[in-house]
């Protein structure tokens, strides 16, 4: 590992004993340093974390971005580069030396790098629908970028030129569809709550950034529960979801129609509860979407709606796939 690119590698993980020795192998000719940031797990990830070479902090998780920035904040990075990977992803096998090639051989002007997403679900690579190829900017200059703190789809902000790299990682996670579906009904909330704030702080540039754009002016405008079913026909049908066979019919429905429905509900569902009790989104958040926000009002921007519960809210990026 001394002898990687100038590069550490943070991952924030919480029970991911399955999924973090795959993690960090994968970068272990790439990254100089690794930073596991666990949030309580209840397995042996921080022993999996330490067996693989990692330094491991500790920090109760609030949100992704947040937990991402009090990293970059506490870690102690001294390396030219950051890298963020979650626990279930990995630097696919076949470009971790063009990674690493390009890593050591990057131009002056270079302030981040996006690499592409491969989405494996049950066992299979999902190449339609819109699902490859995916940029997401995953490595920058140290001091260069900080996560935008949303509570659900946020993004690394950077300034300066970003370069395309033409290298895949991937995400494949190994758990059950329960499992899934679980945690998309608790993405769901957070979702809903990102979708009735009325205000966030900065925005990703490039494509990321036109992603967020169509979605807050264009499905965003759309009515509740339709968008989702449409948003599902546009996926699976005009992009050619159904050549991925079932796994490929049973994410685009899930995730494009049921998840997206789901967060829809949850909006509105918050929406009469300000309603019928006259009471805030903060309070609101607690009792519908089971979510305390009480720390981060200012950030968040609930401070700017207050009672206003009539309002309608700013559109944001719908939710992590």
């Amino acid at each position: 590992m001394n002898a990687a690119p100038d590069l550490t590698a943070i991952i924030l993980a919480r029970d991911e004993e399955p999924h973090l020795a795959r993690c960090i192998a994968s970068i272990r000719e790439t990254a100089s340093r690794v930073i596991v940031v666990d949030s309580g797990s209840t397995d042996r990830t921080r022993e999996v974390a330490r067996q693989h070479g990692a330094d491991v902090l500790e920090h109760p998780f609030e949100n992704h971005g947040r937990q991402f920035n009090w990293a970059l904040a506490h870690g102690a990075v001294r390396t030219a580069w950051v890298m963020r990977l979650d626990a279930d992803e990995y630097v696919l096998p076949c470009d971790a030396a063009t990674l690493r090639e390009r890593l050591i051989h990057a131009p002056a002007d270079a302030a981040a790098f996006t690499l592409r997403l491969r989405r494996i679900f049950m066992g299979r690579w999902l190449r339609h629908g819109g699902l490859y190829p995916i940029r997401l900017l995953r490595i920058w200059r140290t001091g260069a970028g900080r996560c935008e703190e949303r509570w659900m789809d946020e993004h690394i902000l950077v300034e300066g030129r970003v370069v395309d790299l033409p290298v895949d990682f991937a995400d494949h996670n190994l758990r059950s569809i329960t499992w899934w579906t679980d945690k998309h009904n608790r993405y769901a909330s957070r979702e809903a709550l990102d979708q009735l704030l009325a205000a966030g702080s900065g925005a990703p540039r490039g494509r990321a950034g036109a992603k967020r754009w169509t979605k807050r002016h264009v499905y965003g405008r759309l009515p509740l529960g339709l968008r989702a079913l449409l948003y599902f026909l546009y996926r699976y049908v005009a992009r050619l979801g159904f050549l991925d066979g079932w796994p490929g019919f049973v994410f685009h429905f899930l995730q494009a129609c049921w998840y997206r429905t789901l967060v829809d509900v949850k909006i509105r569902e918050t929406r009469e509860a300000m309603a019928r009790g006259a009471i805030g989104l903060e309070q609101a958040a607690r009792e519908v979407l089971g979510i305390d926000v009480t720390g981060a009002k200012a950030e968040a921007g609930i401070a700017h709606i207050g009672h206003h519960h009539g309002a309608q809210p700013t559109r944001h990026d719908p939710g992590r796939p």
